[in-house]
């Protein structure tokens, strides 16, 4: 099964953490349609323009994993509504991070953890194309 067409179903829904720990990672109904949108939306132009594969860090979230990872509580990864991903470089992920500020609608685009990947999210409705910076908290 697919979600888009650079992305299978189990790259959607893997999660390292949740393996680690035997937790159930499966999204709803309605959650997968949020993924197969944001997918179409953000991550499929992107691909397209930049013509290479693309890693998939984190897609959809359990609430479950969610709490595992240290995600926000009000996360759109909950929600099947918000993609983290890395063309394999900073630079490479800024070029990626341009155009898609540049050529898609979001919800949130992320510069995460210095360019170490890139967070988008999507909504079906009232997206506030809000662009942002986020530095990780070391401990």
């Amino acid at each position: 099964m697919k979600i888009s067409e650079h992305i299978s179903y189990s790259e959607g829904v893997y999660s390292f953490k949740a393996a680690q720990m035997g937790l159930t990672n499966i999204p709803t109904d309605e959650q997968f349609t949020n993924m197969k949108l944001v997918a179409e939306k953000c991550f499929e132009p992107v691909r397209r323009w930049f013509g290479h594969p693309i890693k998939i860090n984190s897609f959809f979230r359990s609430p479950e994993v969610n709490k595992a990872v240290n995600g926000s509580p009000t996360s759109d990864h909950v929600h099947g509504r918000a993609i983290d991903m890395s063309a394999g470089s900073k630079e490479e992920n800024l070029k990626l991070f341009n155009w898609m500020r540049a050529n898609l609608t979001f919800d949130q685009l992320i510069w995460e953890n210095d360019g170490a990947w890139i967070h988008v999210s999507y909504r079906k409705e009232g997206n506030r194309n809000q662009i942002l910076n986020l530095k990780q908290k070391v401990a």
